[in-house]
């Protein structure tokens, strides 16, 4: 298997060179080609096999933007707690490239549908809760505090400022730094277990008997609420509030039986749930903006009405999060109707 050199920039053109070289002395084919599996919103990037061999799919992670050994020491984890990822059929840490199995072409996102979607979250809910057991490594990152701040400040920086345009009074601003904290505080005296951070059916994939879980790298030692809410409230696929509410009553019943640490109480569960949610869908419109204005991938940023949609449907729940409502009545849909963005 061949070996690169100290990791340099290459241009796409080198690197395109390299990944198909490499990819034909790994699978052993001369002819083989390869064809864009799937784009994703960091700087690894997927490769289909094109030959006379069963078809396999290259992972390309460029050493000088996206180092491969996070990926493989969280994919080896995660299989020895008996999740399902993708076999690994040879390697090439040193230049990041890998061979892995074909999963299929389409996520579970691309599948899953009003009829399927209680048995394929059944079998999400058990993969979780295999991935919920593991204890993570000394070295794993915490969401914590520091994670958090950042996350807040995604929202306030990338989403009002630069794609609203939105300036806010100083009472506005301690409003909304009063349900940041308050959210910030919910997800700090959680439970702490492995968390995915985007465990959602576009990172699954719809295998048998157990879906596959892709997208792991960046696994944190986390809030036990996260990865389910994650899950039923997806960032490109929408529910009715009353399936995602009883899907998650499901996950807190199963969590307690296989001594997940969750609350024993469901409506103190389904809060802690609700108010991650929130903190997460805050900071999906920050990262969405971004990836728009400083990425120039502009593909995201129109699922921004969606987080809107979830947040109106849990802050009135909640007396505490009333300041937000009244910033999203107030000024943020307004400005998003004046875009024509919602």
């Amino acid at each position: 298997m061949m070996t690169a050199s100290a990791p340099t920039a290459t241009s796409p053109s080198d690197r395109s060179e390299q990944r198909l070289h490499w990819a034909r002395g790994a699978a052993g084919d001369a002819r083989l080609e390869l064809q864009r599996a799937s784009v994703d919103a960091g700087f690894r990037s997927y490769w289909r096999t094109e030959g006379s061999n069963a078809s396999r799919i290259v992972m390309d992670s460029p050493p000088e933007l996206e180092d491969v050994k996070p990926w493989l020491r969280m994919r080896d984890l995660l299989e020895a707690g008996g999740v399902r990822v993708p076999q690994v059929l040879a390697r090439d840490v040193e230049a990041g490239f890998l061979l892995l199995e074909d999963l299929g072409g389409p996520t579970l996102a691309q599948v899953i549908d009003d009829q399927s979607a209680d048995d394929w979250f059944d079998l999400a809910i058990a993969e979780l809760l295999k991935l919920q057991a593991i204890i993570p490594p000394e070295g794993t990152g915490e969401f914590g505090e520091a994670l958090l701040q950042r996350d807040a400040g995604l929202f306030e920086q990338w989403f009002l400022d630069r794609h609203l345009g939105l300036s806010l009074d100083c009472g506005e601003v301690e409003a909304l730094q009063g349900v940041q904290r308050r959210l910030m505080d919910n997800a700090l005296t959680q439970a702490r277990v492995l968390t995915h951070r985007d465990y959602m059916p576009r990172n699954l994939m719809p295998t048998r008997p157990q879906p596959a879980v892709l997208d792991f790298q960046d696994c944190v030692w986390g809030p036990v609420a996260y990865d389910a809410i994650s899950l039923f409230k997806d960032a490109f696929l929408s529910w009715p509030l009353s399936r995602v509410d009883a899907w998650l009553q499901r996950y807190h019943a199963r969590a307690l039986a296989a001594g997940v640490p969750v609350p024993a109480a469901w409506p103190q569960f389904q809060r802690d749930a609700d108010w991650l949610g929130v903190q997460r869908h805050l900071k999906i419109l920050g990262i969405f903006a971004r990836l728009h204005y400083r990425d120039g991938k502009s593909k995201y940023l129109p699922d921004a009405p969606r987080f809107i949609t979830y947040l109106e449907q849990v802050t009135p729940r909640y007396p505490q999060l009333a300041p937000l409502q009244a910033l999203l009545d107030e000024r943020i849909k307004p400005a998003m109707r004046a875009q024509g963005s919602l």
